[in-house]
């Protein structure tokens, strides 16, 4: 990341208008960072900061899903600020429904979200911070990228996908001196289950009253999330000013809580698979 004694620091940050990412630019801009700020609402997320200094943001009304759109958006905010050091993938959404429910255009529209739209934003971003040898590219996931319930299952495909892509990218430019991190929170404050924020399936089925049961209460949460978005944004600057922070960032106890679940179960199902795992290797030669 760019040294704040030389000039503030270049951010691109997706899905800007609501929810952390508001949270984010409006930090950043406060802190005198440069931001171009994606956003399918440019009307939106202008009204959103109308107590903020705006000076220097660049509002790039983008759908992340058009490969086009997006790389304008980064040649635009490289031609405005003189270049680029911290990439925010951010823009997302949830959705909840059972497996069976999901329809072929729901699963696509949510992969061209939170994944496609991020390889655009990748393909974009990648040839300037090789050049330079220098960048910070920071995917928000969720600690649905690590573990998994019933009723999320579209969401954490594509958070599931959106980690193994951010895994291989890191090692792949890390040569390049470029850092890759993935954050991973928890439940948050935000509006993110609410109708905004949040997808539901258009022929809902008779047949899983439970994921009926735990949509309505999952709407009913809005206000009592444990996770602060304000301390969240904060915590992806400390990350993209960190040398050595981890790839994986937990955000909120109970983000941390449900990993250390995930890996003892894993490591029980490790253990429960390994007699037969070893039985399917082919056989050394006799001697």
């Amino acid at each position: 990341m760019t040294n704040p004694t030389t000039r503030p620091a270049v951010w691109f940050v997706t899905g800007a208008s609501r929810g952390l990412g508001l949270e984010l630019v409006t930090q950043l801009l406060e802190r005198g960072d440069m931001v171009a700020a994606t956003t399918r609402s440019a009307d939106r997320l202008t009204r959103a900061l109308a107590d903020v200094d705006t000076s220097h943001l660049l509002v790039c009304e983008v759908n992340v899903a058009d490969e086009k759109r997006v790389a304008d958006a980064v040649a635009a905010a490289k031609n405005r600020f003189g270049g680029l050091d911290v990439v925010v993938n951010n823009a997302g959404y949830g959705f909840l429904a059972a497996i069976e429910e999901v329809t072929d255009r729901e699963a696509r529209e949510m992969f061209d979200v939170q994944i496609f739209g991020v390889w655009n934003v990748l393909r974009a971003v990648l040839p300037g911070f090789r050049a330079q040898r220098s960048g910070t590219i920071i995917n928000v996931s969720s600690i649905l990228g690590l573990t998994s319930f019933p009723g999320w299952g579209l969401y954490c495909a594509g958070k599931f996908a959106l980690e193994g892509m951010t895994e291989s990218l890191a090692s792949e430019v890390a040569d390049f001196g470029v850092k890759v991190r993935l954050i991973e929170p928890g439940y948050m404050r935000t509006d993110f289950l609410t109708s905004h924020s949040l997808g539901l399936p258009s022929r809902a089925s008779d047949a899983y009253p439970a994921i009926r049961e735990m949509t309505a209460a999952h709407q009913a949460m809005p206000g009592t999330q444990l996770g602060d978005p304000s301390k969240a944004a904060a915590a992806i600057i400390t990350v993209a000013q960190s040398e050595d922070a981890p790839l994986h960032q937990l955000l909120g106890s109970d983000s941390v809580a449900f990993a250390g679940a995930r890996v003892q179960t894993l490591q029980a199902e490790i253990e429960a698979a390994r007699a037969l795992a070893v039985t399917t290797d082919i056989a050394p030669p006799a001697a």
